[in-house]
């Protein structure tokens, strides 16, 4: 499974490549929906609107700019909660070491250490590779097809199967995958009616290696930009704006994924298949078979995850 993998999280790089349009009703109601809860997000994709040049694009960064004020007070109220945490835990332990003090101050100075992190991410103006990370869990820009044209959309990677409620969200975690094997089966709501593509540059996987658990960083080689084949769900939920969610296809893996010690990969599709694939017909899933089959197939090389 692709437990994480670092995008393309520039909606503007999708309407340079592929002509694709930017959903702006569904990137301000992200934010507004969110209203400073917590958004998980994948701070490139945010950074794409600092340099607002329509109305539409100046909305969502002020939107984005309030949403980063609350969580700046949410975490400055956590750091001060944390550092009078240790304190308590440090003037306790000076008098007796005790088991319920000593776990008090590492937990406190690791939640300080996590809030003060954040803090600084959110004040960063440089990206890094990291910046386009993402999780099961967290938004990305997805391409797909409405109305005849090409749109991306700001999507949780995750996807809310047709007719699931979020309690049946909660005890089927792991949608954040569609398997070739069961695209019929499983995801037949979704294959060959709603495709999408989300660029990707690398991706990231547990695997276990003599007994421990480790996480292999995967790159194509030679570098290159993966049109990671995916499908979308679109949930409407009463007195909420809807909700969007996607899964990225995956399938067996090459030889050097399942040498590495991994058994599924995501499928990147050429880019002579981006069309057919985002138009697809439910009569003719033959068509969209072909088209995973008819896979860029690159080398992928693998290390250690910093």
């Amino acid at each position: 499974m692709c437990y994480s993998a670092q995008i393309e999280a520039d909606y503007k790089k999708y309407m340079k490549m592929f002509g694709a349009a930017m959903s702006l009703r569904e990137f301000a109601e992200l934010y507004w929906e969110h209203g400073g809860r917590e958004l998980k997000a994948p701070m490139a994709m945010e950074a794409a609107f600092s340099d607002a040049t329509t109305d539409d694009e100046r909305r969502i960064q002020a939107l984005i700019a309030e949403s980063n004020a609350l969580r700046t007070t949410k975490l400055e109220q956590e750091l001060f909660k944390q550092r009078t945490r240790l304190a308590d835990a440090e003037r306790t332990l000076a008098t007796k070491a005790t088991k319920a003090a000593t776990e008090s101050k590492r937990i406190a100075s690791d939640k300080i250490d996590s809030a003060a992190r954040r803090l600084t991410d959110l004040k960063r103006t440089t990206l890094k590779d990291s910046d386009s990370r993402i999780y099961p869990g967290w938004y990305a820009p997805v391409m797909i097809v409405q109305g005849g044209r090409r749109i991306v959309v700001p999507m949780r990677y995750r996807c809310r199967l047709p007719g699931w409620t979020e309690q049946t969200e909660r005890e089927k975690p792991g949608t954040y995958n569609a398997r070739r094997d069961s695209l019929k089966r499983v995801w037949g709501k979704l294959f060959g009616y709603s495709h999408g593509i989300m660029i990707v540059n690398r991706f990231y996987e547990n695997v276990d290696q003599n007994g421990r658990n480790v996480v292999l960083q995967f790159d194509p080689a030679p570098p290159q930009q993966m049109l990671v084949a995916c499908l979308w769900s679109r949930t409407s939920i009463p007195g909420e704006p809807d909700l969007w969610s996607f899964a990225a296809i995956t399938d067996e893996p090459p030889p050097e994924v399942a040498a590495a010690g991994h058994d599924r990969c995501i499928v990147p599709i050429k880019p002579e298949n981006v069309d057919a694939w985002l138009n697809p017909s439910p009569s003719d899933l033959a068509a969209q078979y072909a088209i995973l089959d008819d896979r860029e197939r690159p080398f992928y090389e693998h290390r250690l995850a910093a």
